[in-house]
């Protein structure tokens, strides 16, 4: 049977780059929030977030996830509600492409909010990544163009590197990728031989 790899970590902790590392060595790595911002073009999707958000979010029919962005990330309630529509899609297309690779030993579901999700119960072991927080912040001010203050609401609004870590099998510090990709190859070899 195949085993459901988590992988999680805070915003700009390097998570996508580690599960980028991970698809490289051949295992096949689903991440989440590129299938939710797919998802995200749906009509049916797209209809219950005019109605939940209303249509100050969309410019020319066109969903803003800027505007959506500054919205959910400075609100709590209104993260839980877009999560409350999106989820459920994205669990139900993450069961279609377990389909696929049924057959493979391993296969990693990378998700920011694996455990606020309760993804992590499909989950055989869960590998968080941590980061400083000041590498963190520094990351998504260059990636997102954001300002420091938006990608502290952001981390503010996640569960913290200490709750993560005590749910999870493993951790990857990704301070230097060298050592952080040695990492992630001794931690699938245990898992593989589990």
């Amino acid at each position: 049977m195949t085993k459901i790899i988590g992988l999680t970590g805070g915003i700009g902790s390097g998570k996508t780059t580690i599960a980028n590392y991970i698809k490289s060595l051949g295992i096949p790595v689903y991440i989440a929030d590129d299938e939710a911002k797919k998802l995200l073009t749906n009509d049916t999707i797209q209809k219950k977030i005019k109605n939940a958000f209303g249509e100050t979010i969309f410019v020319n029919n066109i969903l803003s996830k800027e505007k959506l962005s500054k919205i959910v990330f400075n609100d709590p309630d209104k993260m839980k509600k877009l999560n409350s529509i999106i989820h459920p899609v994205v669990k139900a297309h993450f069961k279609e492409w377990l389909e696929i690779y049924k057959k493979e030993p391993i296969i990693v579901k990378e998700a920011a909010i694996l455990f606020e999700s309760g993804s992590d119960q499909d989950c055989d072991a869960i590998i968080t990544v941590v980061a400083p927080i000041n590498t963190r912040i520094e990351r998504v001010e260059n990636r997102d163009k954001i300002s420091k203050q938006e990608v502290l609401n952001r981390i503010k609004n996640q569960w913290t590197d200490e709750m993560r870590l005590e749910k999870s099998d493993y951790s990857i510090e990704n301070n230097d990728l060298t050592k952080a990709f040695q990492q992630v190859d001794e931690i699938l070899k245990k898992i593989v031989n589990q």
